[in-house]
């Protein structure tokens, strides 16, 4: 985490007009999302002394009603377009001519960067224990299980790239805006359904996650304030999930579920879409409160340290919880039949070790998420300043196009990878992305290029001196 002098000097600084109450939302959900990883996963061995990883909800399906609550993704998304609208925003005002590929390198710097660490040090190991034959129980299940969750990071991706022109539709529209993803996403699940349209389920990767990421353009133009509007929110969107999941075909559990023939998660489904409306107005009902305790030096301190290292703990957090699994197998503890009385009291030991764990990993990669601060040059005399000229426009034109051939390419090599993992990579394993297979190492250079294009299409600038 940042030192704690650094992080009372960010406390201390913190604008009056600063939204801290999001802040906090950031930090929650996605340490709502890893503990809720640490406590489904259940691992047992089989009679071949193979591990395998199953799901807690599966095994008592009565828990899934609390992924209504628990399943809180959809928050952090909201708490996205909300950063996002004001970002872009604050970047057109301040640069001459096109903002967007300024505004993609700025917001996903700290999110490319951790993750192409990660994927380096996934894909080498697993590499090195494919070539030296080695490996344990656990090795092969936690090479694919690991990357699971990059995509997060992949969709993440995309609601950066669509941010620029959603929001000049939400300008435009409003609350139109939103109502049209949501028919879509709808339209969706009608033609998958009812028409059963193959590949269809697919364009709600984007609809669905679209439409909440649209709940927080809304949010930042104060469409969301009076009570009366989350409330109504809240109660539409559990009404609907309630309704879809009773009446349709859609499972009770907001997360995925092994073997289930229809998830709510992937592809996203209209039920899942209507558990977001309920969460975000949800949580909008707790803004005063939230705001209150946030504001608390204490509590804020802990905000801003945490969201400092949140998405490298993010990316860590599964190879920390696997780990503390190997290192019970390789001691021959005996893992206890999930969900049976010594399984519920060993697991909070297996959480406080996982989270020692994923605080070692985070110090070890935690400086590869902080933004680079710029230095000026020891030769630039003290009696001038920098400043800049425009961009030459030549540059302008093709930065924008190369920005978003970059954050495509990055975007589905982020989630092939996540779909076939890091196991098997010289095999030739495959998935199905959409409706192409993909092995590893081509997710894993197409990843790699789209990062590369990104950092190279942000507007580079002429200085020129300035005399004070």
């Amino acid at each position: 985490m940042p030192s704690n002098t650094r992080v009372r000097d960010l406390a201390a600084a913190t604008p009056t007009t600063r939204d801290r109450y999001i802040d906090l939302l950031r930090v929650a959900s996605l340490g709502t999302v890893v503990l809720g990883h640490w406590l489904m996963a259940a691992v047992t061995v089989d009679t071949d002394g193979r591990a395998k990883v199953g799901n807690l909800l599966a095994v008592e399906p009565g828990l899934q009603l609390l992924t209504w609550v628990l399943q809180i993704m959809p928050v952090f998304f909201f708490v996205g377009g909300f950063s996002h609208a004001l970002s872009y925003r604050s970047l057109a005002r301040k640069t001459d001519g096109p903002a967007y590929a300024a505004f993609l390198r700025a917001r996903l710097q700290r999110l490319l960067r951790p993750t192409m660490v990660f994927i380096a040090v996934w894909g080498a190991g697993a590499l090195a224990v494919q070539l030296l034959g080695g490996g344990g129980p656990l090795t092969d299940v936690a090479a694919r299980l690991v990357a699971q969750p990059l995509w997060f990071i992949g969709i993440y991706l995309a609601m950066v790239a669509f941010t620029p022109p959603l929001l000049r539709l939400h300008e435009r529209y409003g609350w139109g805006a939103f109502a049209a993803l949501v028919a879509a996403a709808a339209g969706v699940d009608v033609l998958r359904f009812a028409a059963g349209v193959p590949f269809v389920e697919f364009l709600n990767f984007a609809f669905v996650w679209l439409a909440v990421h649209q709940l927080g353009f809304l949010r930042a133009d104060g469409r969301l304030g009076a009570p009366a509007v989350p409330a109504a929110l809240a109660a539409a969107g559990l009404a609907s999930a309630a309704a879809l999941v009773v009446f349709g075909p859609y499972p009770l559990s907001m997360v995925g579920m092994p073997g289930e023939r229809i998830s709510n998660m992937s592809p996203p489904t209209a039920a899942l879409l209507c558990h977001g409306m309920w969460l975000v107005g949800a949580v909008e009902l707790l803004r005063g409160p939230g705001t209150r305790l946030v504001t608390r030096p204490r509590v804020w301190r802990g905000v801003i340290a945490a969201n400092g290292v949140a998405m490298t703990a993010f990316l860590w957090h599964l190879t920390a919880m696997l780990g503390v699994y190997g290192v019970l197998l390789a001691l021959d503890v005996p893992l206890p039949a999930p969900a049976s009385a010594a399984w519920w009291a060993q697991a909070p030991l297996r959480m406080a070790a996982a989270a020692v764990v994923t605080a070692v990993l985070v110090a070890l990669f935690r400086t590869v998420e902080q933004p680079t601060a710029t230095k000026p040059a020891a030769t630039e005399p003290a009696a001038t300043e920098l400043a800049t000229d425009r961009p030459d426009r030549a540059a302008r034109r093709v930065s924008g196009p190369v920005a978003a051939l970059g954050v495509t390419l990055a975007l589905f090599g982020v989630l092939g990878l996540s779909m076939v993992g890091f196991g098997g990579l010289l095999e030739g394993h495959t998935a199905l992305l959409v409706a192409v297979r993909v092995t590893a190492p081509a997710a894993v250079v197409m990843a790699a290029a789209g990062w590369l294009l990104v950092e190279a299409a942000a507007p580079r600038h002429r200085r020129r001196m300035r005399a004070r």
